[in-house]
C-alpha cells in the first residue's frame, strides 16, 4: 500500500465561490433549494424593512426556478472603488461582501437580516442560472451568472423613469447540490406571509406555474400587522385573555442599546387548541427561538410575578416557573437586533447574549402597565399560572415517593439542586476542583447541580459493565444520575433519571478534549439510552474575552466573548467598522474553565437562555459503522490501526467531532 503524499502540493487553496460548491452544507440547507432562493427574498425584505421598497413578488416555475421582485432602491450597479469591477458582480459573486456590515447612523441597511455578506453569493455558487436586473437611476442593467461565473457581463438594457428603481433577481437552483430539486411550496408560502405580517402596509405576492403552463396566484397583506395574523392562526380556540399587542424601541442614546432596538409582540392565553409560537428578528424567521424569545418570556413571567406579590394572590409553599405561565400562551415577536448573532448560516436560532436583556426590558414595563389597568385579566392569568405550577410539584412530588424506597446514597462531591422536577434539572460534570468551585458559586441553585471530576475518567471502552464502578469518577457519575449502565439492545430503565440534561463541561484545550472523549466514550459503551433520548450535551465554553473600553454615558464600556477564532475576528471587524481605534480594546483568552469568575462562568456556558451547548446524538447506523470507529479509537489493541487512520483522514478529526 502506497503512502499518501503529504508536500506542497498537497495544500489545496479554494478561491471565490470554490468553498460553497465545496461543502455546501456550511452555508445554506440542503435538504432543498428554499434557502438559497430565501437569500433572494431576504434581501427584498430587507429594504421593506428600511421603509424603501412597498411590495415584494414571488414567481414560483415549473422547472422549481424562482423570480423576486421588489421596488426598493436597486443594488448599486457602478463601478466598486476597491475591486474594479460593477458592485452588483462583486455582491453576487464574492463571499463577506454586501452592504449591510456598517451598522451605525447613515449606514445602508441600519438593520437587517443578513450580517456577513454571504447569501445571495451563495445562491450563486449553487445555481446553474442567476440573472439579476436592476433599475436605478432611470437606467435598466442586466447582468447573468452561470454556476458562479459572469456569462454576461453587466449591460444596459433599456432606461426606465427616475423613480421606477427595484432589482429583479431570477435563480435556478442546481439540483445536483440538493437532497430534493423541489421547492417546497407550503413552506415557502409562510415565509412570504411571515414578510407581510412583520410590516404591516407591504404587499406580497405569490404566482406558482402549474402543471399546464397557468399561475395560481396568492397576495397577502396585513395592515393590523401581528394582531390580524395571530387572530388568524387561533381563530376558532377558547380565549383566557384577548390578544395584547404592543412595540417599544430605543429612541435617543441608552447605555446598553443603540437606536431604534427593540420588539413588537402579539400574545394571546387560550384553553384548548394547538399553541402556536412563531418569532423573527429582523423578518428573519427563528424556527429554532433563541435569545428574543427568552426576553419576551422573561419580561412577562417577571411583569406577572410583581402583579401576584402586589395582589398576594400566591399561595404559601407555591413556586411560579415562565413554563407555568406560558403553558396556554400562543405569541409572535418580531425584534429589531443592530448587530445580531445566529447560529449558523441559516439562522434558525438567535444568540446574542443581549437578545434577552433587550426584550425582557422593552415587554415588562408596557405588560406591567397593561395588568395594572385590565385587573381581573391579570388575576385570570395569575390563577393559570398558579394553577399550572401546583399541579406539577404535585406530580413531582408523586414521583418522589415512587423512587424514595431505594434511593442510593449520593456522592459526596455532588453539589445537587433543590428541584425534585427530573426533567427540568441539570448536572454538569465540571473538569477540575477550581472551575468546579465557580460552577458551585454562579450556578442557579434550584435546578442546576455540579459534579466536579478529579483527573481522567478511565477508559470504560472494554471494560465490563460490571467492573465500571470499580472507578470512583464513574461510581460517582452513575451514582449521581441515578441510572444503571445499559448496553444498546437493552431497554434502558429511565425512571429514576434525576437530571434531564447532563452537560459536560471542559476546557476548550487538548485535555478538555480527552475528557469529552472519555466520558462520551462511557455513555455511548455504558449508557446508550441517555444519549439516545436527547439527555446529554456538551458545554461551549468561550476561548476569548474582549473588553472595549467605554467613553463617557454615551459610549459604557463593553464586553464580548468568543467561541473561537473565527468569533474573534468578526467581534473584531465589528468593532473597527463602529470606527473604534484598535488600543481602545483588550483580549484575553481563557486558559480553563478555572480562569473565569462565578458571574462569566454562568452568563457564558450555564445560563440557559445565553450559552451555548451541542445535543449529542447517535446517527442510525445499520452497518455498525459508527461502533466500528469507536472500537478503533478507544479499543487497547488498536493502535496500529488508530496510526493508518490518522494518517490518512487525520484532517477529518476536527470535523468529526
Amino acid at each position: 500500500m502506497s503512502t499518501p503524499r503529504y508536500d506542497e502540493s498537497a495544500v489545496k487553496v479554494l478561491k471565490g465561490l470554490d468553498p460553497v460548491r465545496h461543502r455546501p452544507g456550511m452555508y445554506t440547507r440542503t435538504d432543498n433549494p428554499l434557502h438559497i432562493c430565501q437569500e433572494v427574498i431576504d434581501n427584498a425584505a430587507d429594504e421593506a424593512l428600511g421603509g424603501f421598497a412597498k411590495s415584494i413578488a414571488v414567481t414560483l416555475y415549473r422547472d422549481q426556478s424562482m423570480k423576486v421582485v421588489d421596488n426598493g432602491r436597486g443594488i448599486p450597479v457602478g463601478i466598486h472603488p476597491e475591486e474594479g469591477v460593477p458592485t452588483v458582480q462583486v455582491v453576487f459573486t464574492q463571499l463577506h461582501a454586501g452592504g449591510k456590515f456598517d451598522k451605525k447612523d447613515g449606514g445602508a441597511y441600519a438593520f437587517s437580516g443578513g450580517l456577513h455578506g454571504v447569501g445571495v453569493s451563495v445562491t450563486n455558487a449553487l445555481s446553474t442560472l442567476l440573472q439579476v436586473e436592476v433599475k436605478r437611476d432611470g437606467e435598466h442593467s442586466r447582468i447573468v451568472f452561470a454556476d458562479g461565473e459572469v456569462r454576461e457581463p453587466l449591460s444596459s438594457v433599456g432606461s426606465v423613469a427616475k423613480k421606477d428603481t427595484g432589482t429583479i433577481v431570477t435563480v435556478r437552483p442546481d439540483p445536483k447540490y440538493f437532497d430534493s430539486p423541489t421547492i417546497p411550496q407550503g413552506e415557502l408560502e409562510h415565509l412570504l406571509k411571515s414578510k407581510a405580517v412583520l410590516l404591516p402596509g407591504l404587499v406580497v405576492t405569490l404566482d406558482v406555474e402549474t402543471a399546464n403552463g397557468e399561475f395560481i396566484h396568492k397576495e397577502w397583506n396585513y395592515p393590523d400587522g401581528l394582531t390580524g395574523y395571530l387572530a388568524e392562526q387561533i381563530a376558532g380556540y377558547t380565549p383566557i385573555t384577548p390578544i395584547l399587542t404592543g412595540e417599544k424601541y430605543i429612541d435617543g442614546i441608552d447605555e446598553t442599546f443603540s437606536k431604534g432596538e427593540g420588539c413588537a409582540w402579539a400574545l394571546s392565553w387560550t384553553e384548548d387548541g394547538l399553541v402556536n409560537r412563531e418569532s423573527y428578528v429582523n423578518l428573519i424567521p427563528t424556527p429554532a427561538g433563541g435569545t428574543h424569545e427568552s426576553g419576551l418570556r422573561d419580561g412577562v413571567f417577571q411583569a406577572v410575578k410583581t402583579f401576584i406579590e402586589f395582589h398576594s394572590l400566591l399561595p404559601k409553599g407555591v413556586k411560579l416557573l415562565p413554563e407555568d405561565l406560558f403553558g396556554r400562551c400562543s405569541f409572535v415577536l418580531s425584534a429589531k437586533v443592530l448587530d445580531p448573532q445566529f447560529q449558523g448560516q441559516t439562522k434558525d436560532k438567535l444568540t446574542s447574549r443581549d437578545g434577552l436583556k433587550l426584550v425582557s426590558t422593552m415587554v415588562k414595563a408596557p405588560f406591567e402597565l397593561w395588568l395594572n389597568e385590565h385587573v381581573e385579566l391579570g388575576k385570570k392569568l395569575a390563577e393559570l399560572a398558579i394553577r399550572a405550577a401546583q399541579s406539577r410539584q404535585k406530580n413531582a412530588t408523586k414521583v418522589e415517593k415512587k423512587k424514595s424506597s431505594g434511593v442510593a446514597v449520593l456522592p459526596g462531591k455532588l453539589t445537587d439542586c433543590a428541584s425534585d422536577e427530573g426533567e427540568r434539572c441539570e448536572l454538569f460534570l465540571v473538569e477540575g476542583d477550581s472551575a468546579g468551585g465557580s460552577a458551585k458559586l454562579g450556578r442557579d441553585k434550584d435546578f442546576q447541580a455540579i459534579l466536579p471530576l478529579r483527573g481522567k475518567v478511565l477508559n470504560t471502552w472494554e471494560v465490563d459493565k460490571d467492573q465500571i464502578f470499580a472507578n470512583n469518577e464513574v461510581h460517582d457519575i452513575a451514582v449521581a444520575l441515578g441510572v444503571d449502565p445499559h448496553g444498546p439492545n437493552d431497554t434502558p430503565d429511565l425512571s429514576g433519571l434525576r437530571y434531564g440534561k447532563l452537560i459536560i463541561m471542559s476546557d476548550a484545550d487538548v485535555d478538555g478534549s480527552h475528557i469529552q472523549v472519555l466520558l462520551l466514550t462511557l455513555f455511548y459503551r455504558h449508557f446508550p439510552g441517555l444519549i439516545a433520548q436527547g439527555h446529554v450535551f456538551v458545554a461551549q465554553p468561550p476561548l476569548y474575552r474582549v473588553d472595549v473600553a467605554g467613553s463617557g454615558k454615551a459610549k459604557p464600556p463593553r464586553k464580548f466573548y468568543a467561541l473561537d477564532e473565527g468569533e474573534l475576528t468578526a467581534i473584531l471587524d465589528k468593532l473597527r467598522a463602529e470606527k473604534i481605534r484598535e488600543g481602545a480594546w483588550s483580549i484575553s483568552r481563557f486558559k480553563g474553565l478555572g480562569e473565569m469568575n462565578a458571574e462569566q462562568l454562568f452568563e457564558t456556558t450555564m445560563n440557559p437562555d445565553t450559552r451555548r451547548v451541542l445535543r449529542v446524538g447517535i446517527p442510525a447506523d445499520v452497518s455498525g459503522n459508527t461502533r466500528e470507529l469507536m472500537n478503533m479509537l478507544m479499543g487497547k489493541g488498536e493502535a496500529s490501526s488508530r496510526r493508518a487512520w490518522l494518517e490518512a483522514r487525520g484532517n477529518e478529526v476536527e470535523a468529526d467531532l
